[in-house]
């Protein structure tokens, strides 16, 4: 076990890594009352074809991840959920684009909950039977989705951005797609993703690290694992530019909805350096659009956006994209305003005090976040998982500069990758 200090925020990581190559690392939080854990897997909706070290290369249903992630609360004695709720515990799971994360938050039993997380995870238990269920019960939710505006001018906007690249797929899938997948090809990703070496176990709040790590490597030494080679991921190359400039959508809305943003083209980046790129253009974004912004309070006066108005930065070593909108009675007046201030922006660079705000109150977000052992616990995995560090945040923010985010803001900002996903009315 070893312990890694973080004197600035006044924190203590524990961390270990198993003989079968599972990483732990538990945070403790004297004095909260609540657990926190999450076992992830670094697998994705995008993994649809992929290459085991020693093995051939395989190609896998869209939505196969998703699938699984439904699949793995049930065992033969029953619902996983039930036996989480007689130990004072809630639990709960899903799958993003590049990972699938299955947790639980207790005040009690912590011990007990732990090993009920980590077995039901390490134990599959798909039949013919069982998966033909579960297509029907996915088919409906897939149905769902389609149905709801928000879900379908989001994933608009990446179908108008990407091409080639899988995350503009459905993290779902499709009825069709789904409908091919058979307990055969559910345990072949298992067995490739859900190796302990492509795994990692988080555990925050009121827990005592020794006492986890000792449950943790006396479950692990009652199972075997044959060692696993590292796992290729398979991308074709995604063309140049956006598969569309502006993609519309009918369905019944009050008012419409329109989310725009900017496809990344230089790619490649992961750990420190992919931080980094992410924290400047969060900073950047928010400087442009952030609520206490000129820009945001003209276009509420303007009577353009609402409350839902917002701005997200999604970033990835194989992909990454803005997506900025929300409700609006009018999405060209919105789309004229917001492109005239971008390009004054981009010319003239942010003013110095500005800059300076918006970066403490990142600061004040990022302290109050380590307050939440929701976020940390996920936060932590997702940074992990791409090669970075949680807690490398705080001296990231606190060493960029002005430069740097007004050169960020002009990489991101490039007219051939602009797209617009909108949705209204029939």
């Amino acid at each position: 076990m070893e312990a890694i200090r973080y004197d600035a925020l006044q924190e203590t990581l524990y961390r270990e890594t198993m003989d079968n190559g599972l990483q732990v690392y538990v945070l403790p939080k004297p004095g909260f009352q609540k657990t926190y854990a999450t076992f992830s897997t670094k697998y994705g909706s995008i993994d649809n074809r992929f290459q085991v070290e020693g093995q051939e290369e395989i190609s896998v249903p869209d939505g196969i991840a998703h699938f699984l992630e439904h699949k793995m609360f049930e065992e033969p004695e029953g619902d996983i959920f039930a036996k989480f709720a007689s130990q004072g515990a809630s639990a709960n799971a899903f799958t993003s684009f590049d990972q699938t994360v299955y947790l639980f938050s207790a005040t009690e039993n912590i011990s007990d909950n732990l090993e009920t997380l980590i077995n039901f995870v390490q134990h599959p238990y798909f039949t013919d039977q069982n998966v033909e269920k579960e297509k029907g019960i996915i088919g409906q939710e897939i149905g769902m989705y389609r149905d709801n505006p928000d879900w379908r001018v989001y994933f608009g906007l990446i179908e108008a951005m990407y091409k080639v690249h899988p995350v503009h797929i459905d993290i779902a899938g499709t009825v069709e797609s789904i409908g091919t997948i058979t307990k055969e090809t559910l345990y072949t990703c298992y067995n490739a993703f859900y190796h302990p070496s492509n795994m990692l176990l988080f555990v925050v709040g009121g827990v005592d690290p020794e006492e986890v790590f000792r449950l943790v490597r006396e479950n692990q030494a009652k199972k075997d694992y044959p060692p696993q080679g590292t796992i290729e991921r398979k991308f074709d190359p995604e063309p140049s530019g956006v598969n569309e400039a502006r993609r519309e959508c009918k369905l019944p809305v009050s008012l419409p909805k329109c989310l725009f943003g900017f496809k990344e083209t230089k790619l490649g980046f992961s750990g420190a350096e992919l931080l980094r790129r992410d924290l400047a253009t969060k900073l950047a974004l928010d400087l442009l659009l952030g609520a206490s912004t000129k820009l945001y309070q003209k276009l509420y006066d303007m009577d353009l956006i609402s409350d839902s108005f917002s701005h997200e930065y999604n970033s990835n070593p194989n992909y990454a994209f803005s997506a900025i909108g929300g409700d609006t009675k009018d999405p060209d007046k919105l789309l004229q305003v917001i492109t005239e201030e971008i390009k004054n922006v981009t010319a003239s660079g942010f003013r110095a005090e500005d800059f300076e705000r918006a970066r403490k109150k990142k600061i004040g977000g990022y302290l109050r976040m380590l307050n939440s052992p929701e976020n940390i616990a996920h936060e932590f995995t997702r940074y992990r998982f791409r090669g970075g560090d949680l807690f490398d945040v705080l001296p990231v923010y606190e060493s960029l500069s002005l430069d740097e985010v007004n050169a960020r803001l002009r990489e991101h900002i490039d007219w051939n990758q602009l797209a617009v996903s909108l949705v209204v009315s029939p």
